[in-house]
């Protein structure tokens, strides 16, 4: 039963989407994994990861912390007490304080390590490394530098040649440091707002490749405005299905959702034309 009702809800969302605009019927949106799928499985955890993988999903958003002694590990919080049983932000933590964390309902702490080598053997993926380096008490700009060094070394490392990896971040430091590492990987400036004329030229001047924003506010004329410059629209929060009518009509590049093994199953149950 619930199926069917995601079912008729998404189709009637593609009715209004491709109805409204038949003359420019943009491909589906990429279905991301925010954090995994933080509203279907513990975020950032392997659990998550690993579930939307067999599950046929193919994006996947995380974020990037780093350890007192220079380990790169997966959370979003400043501090692990939301998450995990344990307390304090990571950053005044080793990697050896970590070994025995776990989430609250049991999983290993998730070094990025471990993650990327997950992905290593599995092509055609595409990873958002979110860097959460905001905080500038727990990221100075002195350890902007290792960070960076540390996370492209990594990702370069373990990146299969044809799969989608991109640096993130709402704080322009990293994604500055990372251009001048590599003019060519791609980067994206993510901000708590709707797109806009401001929003494309601030990732014109850091030189990014794509641009998340908020869904809500968004219209369809300025994401088209920006892709026509070049840039990948990656829309966000994406916590129900409604949020991924709205990509669709938008005409996004990635939808970023909480939810991606619901969405990916009414994409599914889509009739075959509907889904080239």
């Amino acid at each position: 039963m619930l199926r069917f009702v995601l079912l008729c809800q998404l189709m009637a969302g593609l009715v209004f989407a491709l109805n409204g605009y038949a003359d420019d019927v943009h491909p589906m949106p990429l279905i991301l994994a925010h954090r995994g799928g933080a509203f279907e499985f513990e975020e950032n955890t392997m659990e998550g990861f690993r579930a939307c993988y067999e599950r046929g999903i193919r994006g996947y958003e995380t974020d990037i912390r780093m350890t007192k002694d220079g380990v790169l590990v997966l959370l979003h919080d400043d501090s692990l007490d939301r998450t995990h049983n344990a307390s304090g932000p990571v950053e005044e933590k080793t990697a050896a304080e970590l070994k025995d964390v776990q989430t609250k309902k049991g999983q290993s702490f998730l070094l990025l390590e471990d993650f990327l080598a997950y992905f290593q053997d599995k092509p055609g993926v595409y990873l958002e490394l979110e860097m959460k380096t905001s905080n500038k008490e727990l990221y100075p700009d002195a350890r902007i530098a290792e960070y960076c060094d540390k996370l492209y070394a990594m990702a370069k490392k373990y990146k299969p040649t044809d799969s989608d990896y991109l640096f993130t971040s709402f704080d322009e430091r990293p994604l500055v440091a990372m251009r001048k590492l590599d003019v060519h990987w791609p980067i994206a400036i993510i901000a708590s707002k709707p797109l806009s004329l401001e929003f494309i030229k601030r990732a014109e001047r850091l030189q990014a490749t794509h641009i998340a924003c908020q869904i809500s506010g968004t219209s369809r004329e300025m994401v088209q405005q920006a892709q026509k410059l070049g840039y990948k629209i990656n829309g966000w929060p994406g916590r129900k299905v409604e949020d991924y009518y709205l990509a669709i009509g938008l005409g996004l590049d990635v939808a970023c959702t909480d939810i991606p093994t619901v969405i990916q199953q009414t994409k599914e149950d889509l009739p075959a034309r509907d889904k080239e």
